[in-house]
């Protein structure tokens, strides 16, 4: 029986069951996967980043219009040379443990944000040092010029510039801590945290929000609920039956195959991001066989799109397109850069591979099997480079453990890896200076370590370009050597819509399944 047959049948079968009331206090929610990590600094996993809008809060953030707005900030000033850039802390700010947020806070949390992120890292080249001169005056002292940092601070996906207590944020940025202490609209309960199973936040009474029109992570972001309960269901069928039995309220990705049943339920379904998602595999640039670039060439060559398109978003073409680019299609540096890397041609892919000296090393394909959006790519890549002629270990687990894994450097014999998939909003990948697609850092880079000191520096020039031809140029230079170097594979570009049910409202489009402004309808 195909899998899209039984899990529609299945939750016909148990939407037969009773609805149950709502509860008005607890608004109860199924994310996209298993919470893991709470470190949303070392690690870029979209879970932990949703939770990250629950607790913490940013000194500026980004509206629809992608430009940078005051959050946690009051507002800033820059000196005429653009070298100094003082920004003023709002008053109200309190942590969830009661102690207030201090500039030093704010410090220690931007510089360890800039260690690991691709955009911060950037930025920290240019910071001389960060000055405190009073518990609300952050003062950022530039070696030069950087026109952008607002834009860095105020980046909205993966990685964000969030600030939490020196005490964390002082930690090692390569080393996760295991607490959720912020400043945002919801507290994290810790008594109540169960790995694999669930988690629950509660409405921080002290949080003052700011007075301008929410839009994505900015403006005022008010919790109407109490509390808000996290309940992991892996499995599709059952979180589909729950939603209609008024087990749960809002389920934040269901599958394809389900939304017509959802639909003909009364269930309302929204496009939760209308930029979509770019998925990609990454490659392990640090050890056999993938450190060979005739090999990944190979890989490359052999992708054919449509096909990991259809795995997790079936035939409905409307929610799904192919995307040959590093930058996701509907940017504005997309570009097919694909004609003639990316044919999806099985023979072409073999000739490459045995040009490349390829000696049948394992190839370990890391893969997790309660991610509907992700596990289905794994499955597609074991068997395409199956065919190709690789030596392929597909290795299953949940996505904590692939989360965990992918952070290896070992060989695949020592607990590494050679493949992993993912994917992210279109934002968090639009250009240079926030997109770790393109970027090829080596090891102070992100998992996969691609290596290339030209590529590199084409990025400083993206960013001293003097206006928007050159800068366009330049961005479709580094798409291209990405696309070269093969330092991620794009897999193509879908949409998700999220499931609520009419007892809530408010539910919005952004970024994340953010959890301000949602409230009993």
């Amino acid at each position: 029986m195909r899998r899209r047959t039984f899990l529609a049948g299945s939750a016909a079968t148990l939407f037969a069951a009773p609805a149950i009331a709502q509860k008005v206090a607890t608004l109860r929610f199924v994310p996209q996967a298993n919470l893991t990590s709470l470190d949303p600094i070392w690690t870029t996993a979209t879970v932990t980043n949703n939770h990250a809008y629950y607790v913490y809060d940013v000194l500026y953030a980004c509206g629809a219009d992608m430009k940078p707005r005051p959050q946690m900030a009051e507002g800033h000033q820059v000196s005429d040379d653009g070298r100094t850039w003082t920004i003023k802390l709002r008053d109200g700010l309190m942590f969830h443990d009661m102690t207030p947020v201090r500039s030093r806070d704010c410090a220690a949390s931007i510089e360890r944000w800039s260690k690991r992120d691709t955009f911060g890292q950037i930025m920290g080249k240019t910071v001389d040092r960060y000055e405190t001169p009073d518990d609300k005056t952050l003062v950022i002292k530039l070696t030069r010029p950087f026109p952008l940092l607002l834009d860095a601070l105020a980046k909205p996906d993966s990685s964000i510039a969030w600030i939490m207590p020196a005490r964390f944020a002082e930690t090692d940025p390569y080393k996760a801590f295991t607490e959720a202490v912020g400043s945002g609209p919801y507290r994290f309960l810790p008594g109540e945290y169960v790995s694999g199973s669930r988690c629950a936040y509660e409405k921080f009474g002290a949080y003052v929000p700011r007075s301008e029109p929410v839009e994505w992570g900015s403006g005022a972001k008010i919790a109407h609920f109490p509390r808000i309960e996290w309940t992991i269901m892996p499995d599709p069928a059952t979180a589909a039956a729950a939603i209609q039995n008024g087990e749960i309220d809002w389920w934040e990705q269901p599958l394809p195959d389900l939304l017509p049943v959802l639909a003909k339920a009364g269930i309302t379904l929204q496009v939760d991001q209308p930029g979509g998602r770019h998925a990609f595999a990454r490659v392990n640039h640090l050890q056999a066989p993938f450190n060979n670039k005739k090999v990944r060439q190979a890989f490359m060559m052999a992708v054919n799109q449509q096909s990991y398109m259809q795995a997790v978003q079936g035939d409905d073409k409307s929610l799904w397109s192919a995307c040959r680019s590093p930058y996701p299609c509907g940017t504005a540096y997309e570009k097919d850069y694909g004609s003639t890397l990316m044919k999806g041609d099985i023979e072409a892919a073999k000739k490459l591979l045995a040009e490349s000296g390829y000696k049948g090393e394992q190839t370990v394909v890391i893969n997790p099997t309660d991610f509907p959006a992700i596990g289905p790519l794994g499955q597609v890549t074991a068997d395409l480079l199956q065919r190709v002629g690789f030596n392929v270990d597909l290795r299953e687990s949940d996505w904590g453990t692939v989360v965990q894994r992918r952070a290896s450097r070992e060989s695949t014999d020592k607990g590494g890896w050679s493949v992993f998939h993912s994917f992210g909003s279109a934002p968090n990948y639009s250009n240079p200076a926030v997109s770790s697609l393109v970027r090829e850092q080596g090891t102070s880079g992100w998992f996969g370590w691609p290596e290339n000191p030209k590529a590199e520096a084409m990025i400083q020039d993206w960013l001293d370009a003097k206006d928007e031809a050159n800068r366009t140029r330049i961005a479709e230079a580094i798409g291209a050597t990405a696309m070269e170097d093969c330092a991620t594979i794009p897999v193509g570009r879908f949409f998700i819509k999220t499931a609520y049910r009419k007892s809530i409202t408010g539910v919005l489009q952004g970024i994340a399944p953010y959890p301000f402004n949602v409230r009993p309808a």
